[in-house]
């Protein structure tokens, strides 16, 4: 097991000298609440239907949704609806007046309410999803939507901010120390995603002890200590990824599966995943094209908590790699929160389940409503948590 972490840290010094010498508008959930919870549901349903026939019927009027989509319910209950999906960022209004219309905003399918637990009830062929690659979303799409809401961005900036008191008055000495209990639990549920059967307890005595738990792989052995040379690395050189790049993302990924039997760099052939019919892009030259554009967008963000959520989607989506790709964007999500003096997440108490769960609607619907409230909790938690 040395003679493995050794080999690893001969990967780690080779990146670092490569290193060296390249020196939503609002769009939290809208429910509408009534006392009745049959109301509350004809609420639910007339808001699908408003969008449902505005998708259809693009540029259309209040009165023509009234007539054609909404004639059960009073005209004034329809003026309501549309305010409110436009706050919400999930239509968009051309014009004033009577000579109003109104069309699907970009962020509809990014951030339109979306029962999960319905959605996942349907098997695997009986969903409809998009099965290939959008093309459209990293350059059309993603660049025009503010992913967090206003009031959102107040709660992750007032958990900042207490993240920020915490840790200037710790030492150097406490703050390597909580950074070692996160990078632990971290370790633990990444690997516990993709299916490592490590107990918190056996994680945290492997990685601190070196000692294997009886009964499991040398591969989970393996999984768990290379997320702990990568957690190692960005806390070591913490400006690693303040600005984000095809290498960079390669040497992050080659550090996760280090000798894990797997080929590193871009993936040359097609990759299936596991729950869904999504296909990944299958073509080399494709999928680095599709890495840089995502470079691009995440470095041209100004906003830090944008950037690790859109490389936390981004990097699963495109799929560039033959493993660890899941693994890779939560890395690289928290060097670049590490970069810009954030609290990094751990993800310990998100279940494996609703993980892959939002995850799968991302691919199947492009919908990040479900993953960014997973960010929001684990950001939250980590805060709280660790320091």
């Amino acid at each position: 097991m040395w003679l493995y972490y050794k080999s690893n840290l001969k990967l780690l010094a080779q990146i670092k000298s490569l290193s060296a010498q390249k020196s939503v508008k609002a769009s939290r959930i809208f429910i509408f609440l009534s006392r009745k919870k049959n109301k509350k549901n004809m609420l639910d349903n007339k808001t699908k239907k408003l969008l449902y026939y505005i998708r259809l019927n693009p540029f259309v009027s209040s009165k023509e949704i009234h007539t054609n989509a909404l004639s059960d319910v009073g005209y004034s209950t329809v003026k309501r609806l549309i305010s409110s999906l436009i706050i919400h960022g999930l239509i968009k209004q051309q014009g004033i007046g009577k000579a109003s219309r109104y069309q699907i905003s970009p962020t509809h399918t990014l951030l339109v309410p979306i029962d999960i637990d319905e959605y996942f009830s349907r098997e695997i062929d009986e969903r409809k999803i998009n099965e290939t690659y959008n093309f459209a979303l990293i350059s059309d799409i993603l660049p025009k939507v503010n992913l967090f809401s206003t009031e959102e961005m107040l709660q992750l900036n007032q958990w900042q901010q207490k993240f920020n008191q915490a840790v200037s008055v710790l030492s150097k000495t406490e703050y390597l120390k909580n950074m070692e209990h996160l990078a632990i639990d971290l370790s633990w549920k990444s690997s516990q995603i993709e299916g490592n059967t490590y107990s918190l307890l056996e994680t945290e005595r492997l990685l601190k002890e070196r000692e294997t738990a009886e009964g499991k792989t040398k591969e989970e052995a393996g999984m768990l200590l290379n997320h702990k040379v990568a957690l190692d690395f960005i806390l070591q050189e913490p400006d690693y990824l303040k600005t984000v790049s095809v290498s960079k993302i390669e040497s992050i990924n080659s550090l996760l599966i280090n000798e894990l039997g797997v080929d590193k760099n871009i993936r040359k052939r097609k990759v299936g995943i596991t729950g869904t019919n999504y296909r990944p892009l299958d073509n080399e030259f494709q999928i680095r094209e599709a890495l840089n554009d995502m470079c691009e967008l995440v470095n041209h963000r100004e906003n830090i908590f944008e950037k690790a959520l859109l490389s936390l989607l981004l990097l699963s989506y495109i799929q560039a790699f033959n493993d660890g790709n899941k693994r890779t964007a939560r890395i690289v999500c928290n060097a670049l929160l590490l970069a810009n003096g954030y609290c990094p997440l751990s993800f310990r108490t998100v279940s494996s389940i609703d993980y892959k769960k939002a995850m799968l609607l991302f691919y199947e619907q492009n919908n990040l409503l479900a993953f960014k409230q997973i960010f929001l909790d684990q950001f939250r938690f980590a805060v709280e948590t660790y320091f």
